[in-house]
C-alpha cells in the first residue's frame, strides 16, 4: 500500500507498519541492517564487495539514531561512507552527518591541528598549510578527500526510506557555503539562512563589501574566488564574513523539488 507521498510503507517482516528509527531498531539484527544496507548506493556496494570492506550499522535497540559506514578495504581509516540519521518528535528526519568520500584520493589533513589531533571542522583551529593544499587540488573546505560524486544516488533511497516510514521532511545543516548551494540543487528549501545566502551573494557582486574584502590579504581572499561556489566557500571558511557560518538550517519535502538557487550567476 502506499502513503501519500506515493512510495510503499515500511513494514517489519511480520507484516507491521514501521513509522521510525525507534522502529525499526526493535528489529532483530539481520532484518534491520537488511533495512539500512538498502541506503547505500548500488555503485558503492560494488567497490565494497570488489574491495573486500564491508558495512557497519549501529542503530541500538531504544533509540532513534543510525550511524551506517562503508568501507571499500578492510581497515580503511577514513570510510568511504559514513551517514548519521536520527528522527524527531515531530516526525521528521534529520540528516545530521553524511561523506561520500574516495578513500583511494590523496589524503589532506584539513581536520587535525597541529598536535594531530581533530580539530572538530575546524572549529578548534585551522591547519592552514593544508587546507591551502586541498583548495589548489579542488577541494571544498573541512573535505579531506575528494568525492565519489554519490550523493545523487543517495538521496533517493533516503526520500523512499523516510516516506516509508510515512514521514514528509528531511532537515539538515550545511556545515559550509558549499554544502548549503550543493544542497539546493538536490531540491532543498531553507528553515533558516535563505536571506544570509542572498546577503552573501550580494556581497560577492561586482562593488559589493565581500567583493571588497577579496584582497589578497590569505591564499584564501584572492580576487577572483567571488565567481565560484569553492572560492567563495574557503572565502568564508577563512572568516571573510561579519559572523561565523552558523544557524544555517535546511528541508527538502519527499518527491518536491524547491527550486531554490541563491547563486545564479556562479561558474560550473
Amino acid at each position: 500500500m502506499a502513503n501519500d507521498t506515493g512510495h510503499e510503507v515500511l513494514k517489519d517482516s511480520g507484516g507491521r507498519q514501521l513509522f521510525s528509527l525507534y522502529d525499526i531498531n526493535r528489529l532483530p539484527a539481520a532484518e534491520k541492517e537488511a533495512i539500512y544496507r538498502s541506503l547505500l548506493p548500488a555503485r558503492l556496494l560494488a567497490m565494497v564487495g570488489e574491495g573486500g570492506g564491508g558495512v557497519e550499522v549501529i542503530a541500538p535497540e531504544g533509540h532513534r539514531f543510525l550511524r551506517l559506514v562503508a568501507r571499500c578495504t578492510p581497515g580503511e581509516v577514513d570510510p568511504a561512507f559514513v551517514l548519521d540519521l536520527c528522527d524527531t518528535h515531530h516526525g521528521q528526519m534529520e540528516l545530521s552527518y553524511c561523506t561520500i568520500a574516495d578513500p583511494a584520493a590523496p589524503r589532506f589533513d584539513v581536520d587535525l591541528d597541529e598536535h594531530g589531533k581533530n580539530n572538530v571542522f575546524a572549529t578548534l583551529g585551522r591547519n592552514l598549510a593544508e587546507e591551502e593544499r586541498a583548495m589548489e587540488a579542488g577541494l571544498f573546505p573541512n573535505q579531506t578527500r575528494r568525492g565519489l560524486r554519490m550523493f545523487g544516488e543517495f538521496l533517493p533511497r533516503l526520500e523512499r526510506l523516510v516516506a516509508g516510514l510515512g514521514m514528509q521532511l528531511i532537515v539538515a545543516e550545511p556545515l559550509s557555503y558549499d554544502n548549503a548551494i550543493r544542497y539546493e540543487g538536490y531540491g532543498f528549501d531553507y528553515v533558516v539562512g535563505k536571506r544570509l545566502m542572498q546577503e552573501i551573494d550580494a556581497g560577492f557582486a561586482p562593488g559589493g563589501i565581500l567583493y571588497r574584502r577579496l584582497d589578497g590579504s590569505t591564499p584564501f581572499r584572492r580576487p577572483g574566488m567571488e565567481k565560484s561556489v569553492q572560492g567563495r566557500s574557503w572565502a568564508i571558511h577563512d572568516g571573510i564574513l561579519d559572523e561565523p557560518w552558523d544557524e544555517v538550517r535546511i528541508y527538502k519535502t519527499i518527491g518536491v523539488h524547491a527550486g531554490v538557487n541563491t547563486f545564479p550567476g556562479r561558474e560550473r
